[in-house]
This record gives C-alpha cells, sequence and structure tokens, in this order.
C-alpha cells in the first residue's frame, strides 16, 4: 500500500510538479512547507478548499492557480499523500533595496513612482517576470527623448534571509539631434515658414548654443499640431497629414522627420446655426460670436468659440456642458456651415465646501474670503476670484481647489480648497550695529493672522544710538461681515540727532500720539479707507538751518523763541486702493493702484498736505509664472496751504519724502535730496570805545554757507523700478512661493519744490567745520535723477521677510554715499 502510494506521489510530481489523483478523494489534512514571511493562514485563504472538502484533480490544479495569483510564490508544487494534500513553496524574495545609478533624464523620485505602479517596492515581494517589461518600459522612454543609444538593465542581488536588492543601471548616451526636417507636399506656405513656427530645431550651427536641436517624440507630435492648426486657421478645412516618418542615422546620433502633407483649398464660412439649449442666453451668445459669414473658415476662432460657450455656461451652473462643432463642407463651392450643438446638461449645485490645510489660520478666515457659497450653483468664475482671494492673503503661500461629483447624485458636487499657510508675520529681538545708525537694540513682532483670526497686530520696540520708539497698532479687516475694516494705532518716539556725525542735521524730538482707520469695499478689486490721528510733536535744539526759516516763523511763538518747535496737528486722511495681484507676497500677476492723501485741519497747529500715489504691474513672461517681469512707479508730493504772520506754511521737514536704501538700492540711506544749507552771517570787530570786545553785522553779501552731509528730504518724490524676476539658483520650484529673485534697476529722485537757488548766488562756501561737504545743486530740480542696477533675494523666513540686495550705482550726484550691499528685514517689493 505505502508502495502505491510513492509511486502515485512520484508520477504527481512528474506531471508540472504535481501529483494527481483521477479519483476524488476527502481531504483530511492540509501541509504547507516552506513559508518563510508569508503567515499559514493567508497562504490557507488563498486555497480553494479546506480540510473535509471532497476534492478532485481539477481541483488540485485551481488551487496552484490560485496560490500563483497571490503573488507570493515563485514556484508551487502539490503532493498527496493519502487523503493528505501537501503544498511545497518557494516564495518570492523581499526587495531590501532599490538603487539606480547613471540616471540623469529621469529623476530618482519619478522612477520610484513608476516603479511602485508596477509594485516593485522597498518591502514588497519581487516578481522576477515584470523586470524584463520595466527595462523595455524605460528603454522606451529614452527613444521617445531622442536618446536611442541608451540601455537600462536591472541586477538582482541576492541576499541572506530571501532578500534581494536591486540595482537600475542606466547608460543614457547622447540625444540624437534633429539633422533634417522634411515637409512634401507644400506648395502654399514655404518650408521654412512652416518651421519657423514649430518648436523642433534641425541642424544648429555652434552658435545658436541657447537653443537645442534635440529629437523629441512629444514635441514632435505638438509640432505637427502646430502645423495642422496652421493651416486650419487660414481656412484649408482638407488639410491632412498623410504620414510622417522618423529615420534614425546608423550612429544613432541624429534623426531625419519627414513629413507628407496635402493642403487642400481654402474654405469659406456661409453660415453659423445653433441647436440644443442656450439656456435663454440665444441672443447674448450670438452678440459676441466672433465667426461672421463670408469669412474664411478659422479653426482658433472655432475652438474660441467653443471655450467661451462653455466658460457662459459654467458661470450659470452648468459645469458638464458640452459644445462642439459640425462643419457641413461643400467641397463644390468651397464653403462651409458651422452647427454649433450646445448640451448645458444638468445645472450642479454644490453641497458642501471643504478647507484643509490650515493649521494656524481659522476656519472662518478662510471662508470669508469665498465667493462661491454651498447651496448655490457651481459657477468656475466664482471659484477662480474665491482662489485668487485667499491667495492675496499674505498668510497663505497657495491655494488650489477640486470638485468631486456627490456619490449618487448626478447635479451636486463637493468642493475642496487646499491651502499651504506661510510666516505671517516677523519677530524681531536682538543687537545689531551698523555704521549709519550705530548699536541698536530692538524687539518687535508684526503679525498679519494674529493667532489664526486674520487679524494684523503689532508691537515695536526700538532703541539705538539717536532713536528710541515704541508703537502698538492693530487692524481687523473684517469688522462687519461685510469686509468693513476698522483698525488702530498708539505711538511714542524720541529722537536725538545731535549724536549723529553731521552737526546740520543734529535735532532733538519727541512725537506721541495716536489714531484710527477705517475701510470700505466698493468691489472685488477696489477699496476706500478714511482715517484720523492726533499727533503732537515737540522740537528742540534743531540746527537753524535756511530750508526752514518758514517753519520757524509759523511755529516759533514771536514773544518766546526759546520756547522751543512744539506743534499739535489733527490729520485726516482718506485712500482708494486697487488689486487684481494674484498673491499677496511675491505676486506674479496681476496689478497693484494705491493713493493716499493726508491732510491737517485748520485748527491744527500746521496746515499741509501730503500725497502719496504707488503703482505696480507684473507681467508673467513664463506659463507657469517662474519668470515675470515688475514695473512700479512711486509719486509723492506734499505741501502747505494757508499762511500765517504773513509766511506761507510749507510742508514741516518732519513730513519729507528721502530716497536711499530701500526704495533706490545702493545708495545709503537719506543721502538723495536736498541737503540743508546753515547760512553764516559776516561780521566785523565793533568800536572799541563804545563796546569793548563787540561786533556789528557786516555786509549779507558777504555771508557763506555750509551744506550738510546728509539729505534732510524734500516734498516731492519719484521713482521708479524695473525687475526681472527669475527662478531662484540652486532651489527647487517647492520654494518658489517663499524665496525671490530678481534683477532689478531703480531710478529716482526727492527734490524741494520751494527751494530757491538763487539766494546763494552771491554766497561763498564755508569750509571752516567740514571739508567734505557735498556742493550746492538746485534742490527744485527733479532732473537730478540717481540711477542703480543690481540682484535681489528675498525670503519669507520664520522670523520675517528678508531682502538681500547686491547693487551698483549707474547715475549719482557729488556727494552721494554709496552702499553696493544691503540687507533688510521686514521689506519686500
Amino acid at each position: 500500500m505505502t508502495i502505491r502510494r510513492l509511486v502515485a506521489a512520484m508520477l504527481l510530481a512528474t506531471a508540472s510538479g504535481s501529483v494527481l489523483a483521477e479519483e476524488s478523494f476527502t481531504v483530511q489534512d492540509i501541509q504547507v512547507e516552506g513559508l518563510q514571511r508569508v503567515a499559514l493562514g493567508a497562504a490557507l485563504n488563498n486555497l480553494p478548499f479546506n480540510v473535509g472538502d471532497t476534492v478532485t484533480e481539477y481541483s488540485l490544479s485551481r488551487s496552484l492557480r490560485t496560490l500563483y495569483a497571490a503573488g507570493h510564490f515563485d514556484d508551487v508544487k502539490v503532493y498527496r499523500d493519502g487523503n493528505t494534500v501537501i503544498y511545497r513553496l518557494r516564495e518570492r524574495p523581499t526587495i531590501n533595496l532599490i538603487e539606480f545609478d547613471g540616471n540623469k533624464d529621469i529623476k530618482d523620485d519619478q522612477l520610484i513612482e513608476s516603479l511602485s505602479g508596477n509594485r516593485v517596492e522597498v518591502g514588497e515581494p519581487l516578481d522576477k517576470t515584470i523586470l524584463s517589461n520595466i527595462e523595455n518600459g524605460l528603454t522606451e522612454f529614452y527613444h521617445g527623448v531622442g536618446k536611442y543609444q541608451a540601455t537600462v538593465n536591472i541586477d538582482v542581488i541576492y541576499l541572506p534571509r530571501n532578500r534581494v536588492n536591486l540595482k537600475v543601471k542606466f547608460s543614457e548616451g547622447d540625444a540624437a539631434s534633429v539633422r533634417q526636417i522634411n515637409i512634401v507636399g507644400n506648395k502654399l506656405f514655404s518650408n521654412d515658414e512652416l518651421l519657423k513656427n514649430i518648436e523642433s530645431k534641425q541642424d544648429l550651427p555652434w552658435w545658436r548654443f541657447m537653443s537645442s536641436d534635440r529629437y523629441q517624440k512629444q514635441t514632435l507630435q505638438g509640432d505637427i499640431e502646430k502645423i495642422t492648426s496652421y493651416y486650419l486657421d487660414r481656412g484649408y478645412l482638407r488639410f491632412r497629414l498623410d504620414s510622417s516618418q522618423v529615420s534614425v542615422s546608423p550612429d544613432k546620433t541624429s534623426v531625419y522627420v519627414t513629413l507628407n502633407i496635402t493642403e487642400g483649398e481654402q474654405y469659406t464660412v456661409n453660415g453659423v446655426r445653433f441647436v440644443g439649449d442656450l439656456i435663454g442666453k440665444d441672443e447674448f451668445i450670438k452678440s459676441i460670436l466672433p465667426i461672421e459669414e463670408g469669412q474664411l473658415y478659422n479653426g482658433a476662432l472655432v475652438t474660441y468659440t467653443e471655450e467661451s460657450i462653455a466658460k457662459l455656461l459654467a458661470r450659470f451652473g452648468y459645469a458638464n456642458s458640452k459644445v462642439r462643432t459640425i462643419p457641413n463642407i461643400n467641397d463644390e463651392t468651397k464653403e462651409v456651415e458651422l452647427t454649433i450643438s450646445v448640451d448645458p446638461g444638468k445645472r450642479v449645485y454644490v453641497r458642501r465646501i471643504d478647507v484643509f490645510g490650515n493649521g494656524n489660520t481659522q476656519d472662518e478666515v478662510i471662508r470669508r474670503e469665498l465667493r462661491q457659497l454651498e447651496g448655490a450653483w457651481l459657477s468656475n468664475d466664482l471659484l477662480e476670484l474665491s482662489k485668487q482671494r485667499i491667495q492675496r492673503l499674505s498668510y497663505i503661500e497657495s491655494v488650489d481647489f477640486s470638485t468631486t461629483p456627490v456619490l449618487g447624485i448626478d447635479d451636486q458636487v463637493d468642493i475642496s480648497f487646499t491651502v499651504k499657510e506661510q510666516p505671517s508675520g516677523s519677530f524681531n529681538a536682538g543687537v545689531s550695529y551698523g555704521n549709519y545708525m550705530g548699536l541698536s537694540f530692538e524687539l518687535g513682532v508684526q503679525q498679519a493672522n494674529f493667532l489664526g483670526t486674520g487679524n494684523s497686530a503689532g508691537i515695536s520696540l526700538q532703541t539705538n544710538q539717536f532713536q528710541k520708539s515704541l508703537s502698538v497698532s492693530y487692524t481687523d479687516p473684517y469688522f462687519t461681515l461685510d469686509g468693513v475694516s476698522l483698525g488702530g494705532q498708539v505711538f511714542y518716539s524720541e529722537l536725538d540727532y545731535s549724536k549723529r556725525s553731521s552737526r546740520l542735521e543734529a535735532y532733538n524730538s519727541e512725537r506721541y500720539g495716536f489714531g484710527a482707520n477705517v475701510g470700505y469695499p466698493i468691489n472685488e478689486y477696489n477699496r476706500i479707507n478714511f482715517g484720523a490721528n492726533y499727533v503732537v510733536n515737540k522740537i528742540n535744539s534743531i540746527t537753524e538751518y535756511d530750508q526752514l526759516r518758514h517753519f520757524r516763523a509759523v511755529v516759533l511763538e514771536p514773544n518766546n523763541p526759546e520756547s522751543g518747535y512744539n506743534f499739535t496737528n489733527y490729520e485726516l486722511s482718506a485712500g482708494w486702493v486697487q488689486s487684481t495681484l494674484n498673491r499677496g507676497l511675491f505676486p506674479t500677476a496681476g496689478h497693484y493702484f494705491g493713493f493716499n492723501v493726508k491732510v491737517t485741519t485748520p485748527n491744527s497747529d500746521l496746515q499741509f498736505y501730503k500725497a502719496n500715489f504707488e503703482a505696480r504691474k507684473y507681467f508673467p513672461l513664463s506659463q507657469d509664472h517662474a519668470w515675470s517681469f515688475l514695473s512700479k512707479l512711486e509719486l509723492g508730493y506734499g505741501n502747505g496751504y494757508g499762511d500765517k504772520n504773513g509766511y506761507d506754511y510749507t510742508l514741516p521737514f518732519t513730513e519729507n519724502f528721502y530716497a536711499g536704501g530701500q526704495n533706490i538700492r545702493g545708495f545709503e540711506s537719506r543721502i538723495i535730496g536736498p541737503h540743508a544749507i546753515v547760512r553764516r552771517t559776516s561780521s566785523v570787530p565793533g568800536i572799541p570805545t563804545v563796546n569793548p570786545g563787540s561786533n556789528f553785522i557786516g555786509d549779507l553779501s558777504s555771508d557763506r554757507y555750509e551744506v550738510s552731509e546728509r539729505s534732510f528730504g524734500g516734498n516731492a518724490l519719484a521713482i521708479l523700478t524695473m525687475e526681472l524676476i527669475t527662478p531662484t539658483p540652486f532651489l527647487s520650484d517647492d520654494y518658489r512661493n517663499s524665496v525671490r529673485t530678481s534683477l532689478f534697476m531703480d531710478a529716482g529722485n526727492v527734490w524741494d519744490t520751494e527751494f530757491d537757488i538763487h539766494r546763494y548766488d552771491d554766497l561763498s562756501v564755508d569750509y571752516t567745520y567740514s571739508i567734505s561737504q557735498p556742493a550746492l545743486v538746485d534742490y527744485s530740480d527733479p532732473s537730478l535723477i540717481r540711477a542703480s542696477a543690481g540682484v535681489s533675494v528675498q525670503w519669507i523666513s520664520p522670523m520675517g521677510p528678508l531682502t538681500f540686495s547686491l547693487a551698483k550705482v549707474i547715475k549719482k550726484h557729488e556727494g552721494d554715499k554709496q552702499e553696493n550691499f544691503s540687507f533688510n528685514i521686514g521689506t519686500t517689493f
């Protein structure tokens, strides 16, 4: 009996490794041998029978297929010992490590993702049967990008405990160049005219090293579409590409492309009609139709018409509309009638809107920017507007949305907005030293998203060798639900410029006050703001330079000239802002216009006004906005109104505009513009017999003057900035929204419209006190332009915005001090 069983087992083993009894039997036991990683229960679950079941030859063969299909085993054998079924298995090795060597065109991350799609990843069992498919697929990819010499081999390195390492070795070789592109069948347009519109280039000379003649299959496919569109846009409705051939040279270093085309003849549109449902917008759609009867057929216009109608329908909730144009061609008359079929489908409504990614920002802060509402119909325009408004928030780096159909309901969708936050403020604390500011101590917090509420708050404390300041501010941009903002600020500062290097700019001042502001939205892009401030200024120890004569006359008390320059102002302000920028920080498209005017009330000690205008325009130069161009214009003007004691009010010097440093890079701060002029009266010895040791004033024409080394500002400003925004070298696109590199050029000037250089025609310069003072120039001349160019790197760091600039001065004037490298905190351009 035992011999029979052994013979039966041998026969079963020789028949494809299995011993299959012809008769059925009842399984009394199942034994599995060779398991290491796979659990016994997992293996038994793949069997089509259990202990106690009656099995046949078919049942045993089916169990082999089931175990193979589980994907865990390289080899499966089944034996029968009486009523006991024995499985001897060899498990597939587990992938321990995957290495890549020699790949340049394909990144490691892309390869890992591709292999995972084929279930080849660390920790998974290895199916060696698919390795050759992977090798062939990767080789085909290289052929598609023109690398016909490329080879890909996967080495399997066996390790103890049934593990393997995979080493994918690449030999990419050089890309084949396009040696020649031949177009056969073209009579209406020359080869050169057609080839200049495509991306593929042929046989480029060495001096065109900035271009590439590398062959790529996808690029060629796109070029064929461009040539087809070129003919269709000019009325050649019957144009067709008969064939395309790509021949590879024997050495696989170059390719020859041949396109065989049939041009056909031009066709004229003899009518346009609509079929389907235009949702009651028939007249409007027909009025904006760009296609007219009698004009040549234009494929681009047809596509534009279809897209425009689809976008219009999407505005009213028909997000799944189908618009297609059916041409009815008359080859005899060479005319075509266009039938535009419009199927709006069902109106789609929004069931729910979810917000993800806002770990710091409250959900309400994001939702109040949404213009697409739950329960309303789905509008692509409102979705894009919602995305744009969220992205304009300075504490949001990026935002995307997606729509998901509601399961089982064909007219409802759920919308998900996914945001990525970025640092929303700056924290400054520490000690610094600069040539101009000296030793500085600083402590400050500026937060545009205070505690995730979307409100801005700030407190700043600063002290250095001549300045102490403290300010506190708070603004709620949604004080009311309809977007009315409310804010306020309190400030205090002390200045002691007597410690500065230049005596002519020396003065002491104390300034404090408080204010409030309110803003009203006009529409999605325009906003007006109003404010009021109470400001107290106390100035003393001021150098009596000549440009302050009107200021002294209206501020000093006639009977008490030693009282100091003390004045209290009540300031009112109004402003307008229009912004279509695509982001709050580091925008790449859109424009910003801002105008603000401040005026003191007639009951203030000083009567003046001050206006500022800023315009920024971003022009994206690439589809992904990695390259963009910025033009920026900044204008300012201020002056007094009314008079006192026969003297006109002027803009107080504390309100002057300044240039240099941050707004015209490459120059030191407060170096551009009018300089202070001290007029020194000449004197001759008095008559000793009358008053020994006394002096008396001589002839005024013999007075002398001295010019300060630094500017005290002016009442007019104009600055133009142009920047080419480029990808940041050595950084991936993941940092595009937090690091920006740009090439810039700044130009501008600050001047004093009230300055009269002829007051000093008869005077001579006094070098008694300083031989380094600049020459006197006409400070009322706006044409004294300064200019610089350089490179700037800006980083939205966790500590706040940081700006590094390296600039070279292009145009300067005598006395200007250069600052080739600058570093600023809290400023972005």
